[in-house]
């Protein structure tokens, strides 16, 4: 089957090159076209000061437009967060929270961006709420699927009701690639031994996700309440258990906070985005750490993008480094970390 998947990076990337002024908005976009991405993927609420305001500006978004074709730039996702509690004593009214989307869609469009990201807390009657607009305007929105949760899951099952009960064009998924990881990112157990882990509480865990990966994951499910979700997917997949020997082992501090992110990983077959392809707008492709020989340590690029090759994708793949939290203590170049996930996208594509 024909495909068109092109490469994009997500500015989230470079936040710890914007936050310390070493890159400014254009500088994001300019080391964005230095690794051949043709796309960009923003957040502006981190990236455009004094948001939302500058996108209503004219001059504002002919500068912006004017940056792209500089640097021979597509926009691919833009990132929205649906802020439901910006008071201290409640959370916004349905009408509010529809009308805080269809903000972000009308912003998107404005900035030529064909699809927004909404996370996976955004009620889905917010959803639903906002579809004919979307439609209207023609700017599609993609829920994140981001680890724990997963397609062709329960969790899933209820917006794929949703998507055939409305027979919507404009409502669908964006994989994030965290939830193809192998095992846990070097750079967390690194990280971790810096912390004073001990290697056998470390290896403790690995093989627990070792063991889950092997037998496969117990799916999330849905339920409006994410915590308790959250918790029974932990607890379903040995959490208590992993727990009890690393504490038996006299694991500290370290060991327990390198236990508890293991499961902010997970492992899904590839097959998951042969099957809903039709409903994929957009992707998310995290990684965390990219070794000199393009090399991910943790995600599975090559069999990931060969089932999106397998599918037929149309669409982008969005570099989304997440890797520099853990490396904050010791130095994070995002830039260079960018650069060689897209070779290894590049490759992935092309081999």
């Amino acid at each position: 089957m024909s495909y068109d998947i092109k490469r994009s990076i997500s500015l989230y990337s470079y936040q710890d090159e914007y936050y310390d002024g070493i890159l400014d908005l254009e500088g994001c976009l300019r080391e964005t076209a230095k690794t051949g991405a043709t796309g960009v993927e923003l957040l502006a609420e981190q990236m455009i000061k004094r948001f939302p305001l500058p996108i209503e500006d004219e001059e504002f978004r002919a500068h912006w437009f004017e940056m792209l074709k500089k640097y021979g730039l597509t926009p691919s996702c833009y990132d929205a967060f649906l802020e439901n509690r910006i008071y201290s004593n409640r959370t916004l009214s349905l009408g509010e929270q529809i009308n805080m989307m269809k903000r972000d869609l009308r912003l998107a469009g404005l900035l030529g961006f064909p699809v927004i990201r909404t996370l996976v807390s955004t009620p889905m009657d917010v959803i639903e709420g906002s579809l004919e607009y979307a439609e209207k305007i023609g700017v599609k929105i993609g829920l994140e699927v981001h680890a724990p949760f997963s397609l062709n899951s329960g969790w899933a099952d209820g917006y794929m009701e949703m998507i055939n009960r409305t027979g919507t064009k404009y409502f669908g998924f964006i994989p994030d690639m965290g939830i193809f990881c192998k095992n846990v990112p070097d750079v967390l157990r690194d990280k971790a031994r810096r912390m004073g882990a001990k290697e056998e509480c470390l290896k403790i865990v690995d093989d627990a996700y070792a063991q889950r990966r092997e037998r496969g994951f117990v799916k999330i499910k849905y339920d409006l309440d994410l915590g308790k979700a959250n918790m029974e997917y932990r607890m379903a997949n040995g959490m208590k258990e992993m727990m009890d020997a690393v504490e038996k082992a006299g694991g500290g501090p370290a060991d327990k906070m390198y236990a508890g992110a293991s499961f902010t990983y997970s492992w899904s077959d590839p097959q998951d985005i042969i099957d809903n392809i039709d409903y994929i707008f957009h992707t998310h492709a995290k990684f965390y750490n990219v070794h000199e020989d393009y090399v991910e340590t943790a995600v599975a690029i090559p069999e990931v993008v060969e089932a999106y090759k397998k599918a037929g994708y149309k669409g982008f793949l969005s570099s989304e480094y997440e890797g520099g939290e853990h490396l904050r203590d010791v130095g994070v170049d995002s830039i260079e970390q960018c650069r060689r996930h897209q070779e290894a996208l590049r490759r992935a594509i092309e081999g």
